[in-house]
């Protein structure tokens, strides 16, 4: 019989943990630290396909036989890239530039491991509402804005600012779950449902 692989997760990020618990896997979390400085001439979603297979790399070669998921997320409005705000000036600022206008969010995901590394990268469409100056503030002012890119976070309260998507929502979360189950079979092995669920090999 094939063992069942161990999950880590090369991030901090208590979204993509979640994530994974929902559908009924058990990560290890093990963050990576790595460069995020964009390179020369490297587009967005160049940069968080990038970043994810280096963090799932980078936690891989300390994890033997495990298969480590990395991932990356950015907001793109107009080409610009939207990162974490530095402070709450700069979250309001950023709100008030998406607000009635539509962005899009790239989340890149990878999977290292005994086979290699493979990754993705998903892209959503996201239309904010029209709001104001106020409604702006008022929301950096619950704090949740501050820790994620676009200062905005769907999963939460920042679900009211947002009118639609065309896209994965898990992937404006931060984490693009039918890219990942993509991953795993290109990888090998095939989820399936139960409490907790399992990877069988394909």
């Amino acid at each position: 019989m094939t063992a069942v692989p161990r999950i880590v997760l090369a991030s901090a990020s208590p979204r993509r943990a979640d994530i994974l618990r929902q559908i009924g896997l058990r990560p290890e979390v093990a963050p990576a630290d790595v460069d995020e400085t964009y390179l020369p001439g490297e587009t967005p979603e160049g940069h968080v396909e990038r970043l994810a297979r280096a963090k799932a790399e980078r936690v891989a070669r300390r994890s033997q036989g495990a298969l480590v998921v990395g991932g990356d997320t950015v907001v793109v409005l107009q080409g610009e890239v939207l990162s974490k705000p530095a402070d709450e000036a700069d979250a309001r600022a950023m709100l008030e530039r998406l607000a009635g206008r539509a962005h899009e969010v790239l989340s890149g995901v990878a999977l290292a491991g005994p086979h290699g590394t493979v990754s993705a990268v998903a892209r959503t469409r996201v239309w904010m509402r029209p709001f104001d100056a106020a409604t702006a503030a008022a929301y950096v002012a619950t704090g949740e804005p501050l820790d994620k890119a676009g200062a905005y976070g769907i999963q939460g309260a920042g679900a009211a600012l947002v009118e639609r998507i065309d896209g994965d929502y898990y992937s404006v979360v931060g984490f693009p779950v039918v890219a990942f189950l993509g991953l795993l079979e290109r990888a090998g092995w095939r989820f399936v449902f139960g409490a907790p669920a399992r990877l069988d090999p394909v």
